[in-house]
């Protein structure tokens, strides 16, 4: 790899000397501080995770332990010896998997409140394999869901072509149907493979009764003692995580207040309505987030109450507006443990907190992003007792996404997303659930949750003082060269990468900044330094982002990742990155130091 060549046209060829993975001054410099001639054991490794790592509680033995690791998971590099490091291998140490930039501390945090008080894992229309108008519907992207932790699997249930069993699929659409049962199967095999907590099914019901009372055969029948079914009635409090461990459950609207179908566009269903840009033919990850600090969330024009995209909470109870079912399936109602539902009388009503009962209210993004103008504080307090579920726009036809902090930061627990799309909104939702070992519930912060006056709820858009400022270092990265092709990135020569780094959270905190960009280097070394504020850092996520600058058409894609701040190890770090799915490179990583000042 000491030189590379680049064809330019047939009779020529520009050659490029390749840079080799090498310690950077910095960790140079940290090395010979740390040992002696040239060799680090265990106490000079033990001072250093203590010193710079902010390891605290590392002992002399986790220190040879470590060594022992280096030697045994990197030996196949050569540079190890069983007791000591040299400067190559603690490089080659700090850069490996043995050096993660997350705590690996697994489930920690309290599971023993009520589901209200976390952020559960969500999924939107869990069974379409792309498109919301013309793909295929199936198990496989709910498998897929599952194995990667979602905890709340969405599917629109309805009446097959002889109306004598239940298909998923999305109503309305050229979407092709999966069965029903065949999805239920799926689920109950895969449920618990990423993450023992519950797992919640929301159903969209286009059913009749007798089709209702074959779904409750079918969920009882499969799920068995799994199924968690606390009776007909609201529940007065949510059960915890902790308490539903490996358990099922259903969350619909009670069947005696559907209406029969009427001919509505469903949640998440096309709609004419005019689009801010967003459909154009730039990629899903080339579109910045929108947040609430740059006036985007104001560009429509519908009112919450005329807004008709939610036909599974659509206002309860006018028997004028359509024949009311005489008949209700019992057994279909006992399965419901959260009940929904959106009370008549507009966001006033929807946002009233029941003493007595819980309840799982929906908003799309677009009712959501209004409400806040009027009645922020009214959507904390409200998801301090009951679950509030937000869902795409119906323009969102290609599977895009919207920006999940906005409902994140108003207490929102299920923020519902396109899991079969990709781009940064859903970066941000891995990054989010990469919190608390990944099982799929993340506890709120204790700021939310505290009931009060309107003077005490928490207010995102509040103007507050900075509580901490996270110093970020952007060192080096590598792994290009062996995860992509010698072309991908420029046909004439080396790619000229860049990193932008910074904030999603709070409108306040919420910003992006970027590192110079390197010519003709795999191996870029920046060495650039970035401080964040951070008025709340218990809801800010670390964006990061590699490019390659292409002066005549738009910059390649190099990388991303997307970690929980409150969860960052301090001191030098290594952080793998992922391609525009969310899957992680075999080779691609950087380099970075985080420090809290």
């Amino acid at each position: 790899m000491s030189k590379q060549t680049y064809r330019v046209c047939f009779c020529f060829r520009r050659r490029f000397r390749m840079t080799a993975s090498e310690a950077p001054k910095e960790i140079k410099n940290l090395f010979d501080q740390y040992s002696e001639n040239g060799i680090m054991d265990a106490d000079h490794l033990q001072r250093f995770l203590i010193d710079v790592q902010k390891e605290v509680k590392t002992t002399r033995d986790d220190a040879q332990n470590m060594i022992e690791r280096c030697t045994n998971e990197l030996k196949h590099l050569n540079i190890f010896h069983r007791k000591v490091l040299n400067l190559e291998a603690f490089f080659k140490y700090l850069f490996s998997d043995l050096n993660p930039p997350l705590e690996s501390r697994g489930v920690h945090q309290d599971m023993s409140a009520p589901l209200s008080h976390y952020y559960i894992y969500t999924g939107h229309n869990s069974y379409l394999t792309g498109n919301q108008l013309s793909s295929d519907c199936s198990d496989v992207p709910i498998i897929q869901a599952l194995q990667r932790g979602v905890r709340v699997i969405e599917l629109d249930i309805w009446p097959n072509s002889s109306k004598d069993d239940i298909d998923v699929l999305h109503g309305r659409t050229l979407t092709t149907p999966v069965e029903l049962i065949k999805c239920l199967k799926s689920i109950k095999e895969h449920a618990f493979v990423a993450s023992e907590y519950p797992v919640v099914i929301t159903l969209e019901d286009h059913l009749p009764p007798n089709l209702q009372a074959k779904v409750a055969e079918m969920v009882t029948s499969t799920f068995q003692d799994i199924l968690f079914s606390p009776g007909s009635e609201c529940l007065k409090e949510f059960p915890s995580p902790e308490s539903l461990k490996k358990r099922i459950i259903i969350s619909t609207k009670p069947p005696k207040e559907y209406l029969k179908t009427k001919d509505v566009p469903k949640e998440g269903e096309p709609q004419k309505e005019k689009t801010s840009g967003e459909n154009k033919e730039t990629p899903a990850w080339g579109r910045e987030v929108s947040s609430l600090k740059d006036g985007t969330v104001t560009d429509y024009k519908q009112d919450l109450d005329e807004d008709s995209n939610d036909e599974e909470d659509p206002e309860d109870g006018d028997p004028k507006s359509a024949d009311c079912t005489q008949y209700i399936a019992p057994e279909y109602k006992n399965l419901i443990a959260i009940h929904a539902g959106k009370p008549k009388g507009g966001i006033d009503a929807c946002l009233k907190v029941d003493p007595e009962k819980v309840r799982r209210l929906s908003l799309s993004e677009q009712q959501l992003e209004k409400a806040i103008l009027t009645h922020g504080k009214q959507i904390v307090r409200f998801t301090q007792r009951n679950i509030l579920r937000i869902y795409p726009k119906g323009t969102r036809v290609d599977s895009s996404n919207y920006n999940p902090m906005i409902g994140w930061t108003h207490g929102a627990q299920m923020v519902a997303l396109n899991m079969q799309g990709y781009g940064r909104s859903l970066w941000l939702m891995h990054g989010m659930f990469r919190a608390n070992g990944g099982c799929g519930y993340v506890k709120k912060p204790d700021f939310i949750l505290t009931p009060g006056s309107d003077d005490e709820i928490f207010d995102p858009r509040a103007s507050l003082p900075v509580k901490t400022t996270l110093k970020v270092t952007v060192y080096m990265g590598e792994g290009w060269y062996y995860d992509f092709h010698h072309t991908h990135f420029d046909v004439y020569s080396p790619p000229d990468f860049y990193t932008r780094v910074g904030i999603a959270g709070v409108p306040a905190d919420t910003i992006m900044k970027k590192t110079k960009t390197l010519e003709d280097n795999w191996v870029p070394a920046w060495n650039e330094e970035f401080e964040f504020p951070l008025s709340v850092p218990e809801l800010a996520l670390l964006r990061i982002e590699v490019h390659e600058y292409d002066m005549s058409e738009k910059d390649d894609f190099g990388g991303q990742t997307c970690l929980p701040v409150a969860e960052l190890r301090r001191g030098i770090r290594s952080v793998p990155l992922h391609n525009v799915k969310g899957e992680k490179y075999k080779s691609v990583k950087l380099l970075m130091g985080f420090e809290f000042v």
